[in-house]
């Protein structure tokens, strides 16, 4: 297996057992997310596109809710056993769906798919925000630049597998079902978190603390997530990033619902076209992240290649103004969705190898969770305003939200720099080896 990764990526010694397993975690979990995703957007759209907003702010105050409570498992509890009860509270929440399925009839209630919008929002982003702190707690600065993108194939798969099991099989098994499905394939992400330090061990060099001290509670303030990213510039500059990123995200999914609810009328047709343009964007994204990430992460460094989305924005947002069309639009998110997947999210996770770890899962939580739909909930209101309230259509929206890029831009690169910065004193005070230094000369 060694041998056959290395005709691929950068693997060396002793680090085959805890990729393979990282990317099988990764894969669970973006399977049991994917399975569900089309499902939530039916259900967004069968609630009505004004109604938006308004769940994107019942989301965002959910999220505020949750995070002191989750900073509280992480201050008491070491991560072998935070991961695991945090897995099973939101499995145990799809059996909660699958038996108000079951009981509600066809079609699903509309306040019970506005509840089930908002804990697929709040799910999806703290599954996935524990996956990627536990990564960045297991390998180090150098690793991450030549193993993450490997690593996301595994999610990407996943999410084709879950985006398939749904377009095609929902007129079969039913939509109850599938909750069943999703909350089996959380179960076996924890295998995978088993086993990811055991073969961590093997590393020939470590940046972190011996395995034993990583069990250990975090300890801390469950309001530390919140204090320390404001006294951090460099952890509000990874926030103001996000932020950006969720309201261009937030204005490009608008647009979408709005234009599939004029373009399709029945609820399984939409499902079905959601779930086959996930499965579009994931076969590119996999592509790349196979053959292309870690290698333009390495060549450009992460500062360059966090600017990357940001210019497919602006020219996609330029194009979408121009011809606010269905063509245009799937084009422009299937670009920008794969290069998030494969470029700017391994790069943006790198940037996290390089905080304490407390920040790792008290900091990075906030930010991916109640900041990610913080910007929802700005972009949805943006959106809705210009739309409503000023009358603009798609294309007009889309050139005024055009700059924000730039800002963007700019920004990637600053974090890019700190990062590395970053990692240079990091390493010289630790004696782990630098992206510049070779492996067999990084220790005395």
């Amino acid at each position: 297996m060694h041998v056959l990764l290395r005709r691929l990526i950068d693997v060396r010694e002793g680090e085959t057992g805890a990729l393979g397993w990282a990317a099988a975690y990764f894969f669970l979990v973006l399977m049991a997310y994917y399975i569900l995703r089309p499902v939530r957007d039916t259900m967004g759209v069968a609630g009505g596109v004004e109604n938006l907003p308004w769940l994107f702010t019942a989301t965002v105050l959910v999220m505020l809710a949750v995070n002191p409570a989750f900073s509280a498992l992480v201050a008491r509890f070491g991560r072998s056993r935070f991961i695991p009860i945090s897995y099973r509270f939101f499995a145990a929440n799809l059996l909660v769906f699958y038996l108000l399925l079951n009981t509600s009839g066809d079609p699903a209630p509309v306040w019970l798919g506005r509840v089930f919008y908002v804990w697929t929002a709040v799910f999806s982003l703290f599954v996935v925000s524990i996956f990627w702190a536990f990564l960045s707690d297991v390998f180090s600065t150098p690793q991450s630049k030549r193993l993450y993108g490997f690593i996301g194939v595994g999610g990407t798969l996943g999410a084709i597998t879950g985006a398939g099991v749904t377009a095609f099989f929902v007129g079969l098994v039913g939509t109850p079902n599938l909750m069943l499905l999703s909350a089996v394939l959380l179960e076996g992400s924890l295998f995978a978190v088993r086993r990811i330090p055991l073969h961590a061990r093997r590393f020939p060099d470590v940046e972190v603390d011996s395995a034993e001290g990583k069990e250990q509670p975090i300890g801390g303030d469950i309001m530390a997530g919140i204090s320390h990213t404001f006294r951090s510039p460099y952890l509000l500059g990874i926030a103001a990033y996000i932020l950006i990123y969720t309201i261009t995200s937030t204005v490009l999914y608008y647009a979408k619902i709005d234009i599939v609810a004029r373009t399709f009328s029945e609820p399984a047709a939409q499902t079905a076209f959601f779930a086959k343009i996930d499965v579009a964007v994931n076969v590119a994204t996999v592509l790349t992240q196979m053959f292309l990430t870690g290698r333009i992460i390495r060549a450009l460094g992460v500062g360059l290649t966090l600017g990357i989305l940001p210019a497919i924005s602006v020219v996609g947002f330029a194009g979408l103004g121009l011809l606010p069309t269905l063509g245009i639009l799937v084009a422009f998110e299937s670009l920008r969705r794969a290069g998030n997947y494969a470029l700017a999210r391994p790069a943006r996770e790198t940037l996290f190898t390089v905080v304490t770890r407390e920040d790792r899962y008290k900091a990075k939580t906030l930010i991916d969770t109640f900041v990610y739909r913080g910007g929802d909930v700005v972009g949805i209101w943006y959106a809705g305003g210009l739309s409503a309230g000023l009358g603009l259509g798609l294309g007009t929206m889309s050139l005024v939200t055009a700059p924000l890029a730039g800002i963007w831009l700019l920004l990637g690169w600053w974090l890019g720099r700190k990062q590395r910065e970053r990692a240079e004193e990091r390493a010289a005070r630790t004696g782990a080896y630098s992206p510049a230094v070779p492996p067999s000369r990084s220790r005395a």
